[in-house]
């Protein structure tokens, strides 16, 4: 008798604790992060002016590649000469120190090249990376106004992938999503040009 009313007090006693939290309701909505990061007017202005350096930096690379070929051409026409028997031995002797300073200048070039190579990827991933941290920056602010204004308890990231490469969100409602919201709120004061 006594077990009984203990366990019918410890029944009791869990419903009434448990009671408040089944009528509060649990908002949960989605947000499809790597849409809305592509599909922000200022993510694709900052691709556009990252191709154009990059673009510009090639060239830089490109030209040097030719100024370095027309080094290792000019070597090669110095080897030529320098096998040629008719040459005298204070010509060959010559031309073998020419040899050696367009070889010095062709390795200068060389390690010019690496190091600008270098130079100009660290610099660009800086900026990208500036500017990815910008826009995320954006993209947040704009976000949790709207959590807070829909009055959200729970927000999930449907592009998230688990360690396992597994979507984090295996399954949500459609209505759910509200990335079509924050991309409107985001793209609302595009320039024309970056508007599509």
């Amino acid at each position: 008798m006594i077990h009984k009313t203990i366990r019918t007090l410890l029944i009791v006693g869990s419903l009434s604790v448990t009671a408040p939290f089944a009528h509060a309701q649990l908002k949960v909505g989605t947000l499809d992060m790597n849409r809305v990061f592509t599909e922000y007017y200022k993510t694709k202005d900052a691709e556009a002016k990252l191709n154009e350096q990059r673009a510009g930096a090639k060239k830089e690379f490109d030209e040097r590649v030719e100024k370095l070929k027309a080094e290792m051409d000019e070597i090669n026409k110095i080897n030529s000469d320098i096998e040629k028997p008719e040459l005298s031995k204070d010509a060959k002797d010559a031309k073998l120190q020419e040899r050696e300073a367009k070889v010095a200048e062709a390795r200068n070039l060389q390690n010019e090249m690496n190091e600008f190579k270098a130079t100009r990827e660290r610099q660009l991933q800086e900026q990208f990376l500036r500017m990815r941290k910008d826009i995320i920056d954006d993209i947040m602010k704009v976000v949790d106004a709207q959590v807070s204004a829909a009055g959200y308890d729970l927000v999930f990231d449907s592009s998230g992938l688990s360690m396992g490469q597994i979507p984090v969100v295996v399954y949500s409602r459609e209505d759910m999503d509200f990335s079509k919201t924050i991309i409107d709120k985001l793209n609302a004061n595009a320039p024309k040009a970056s508007a599509q």
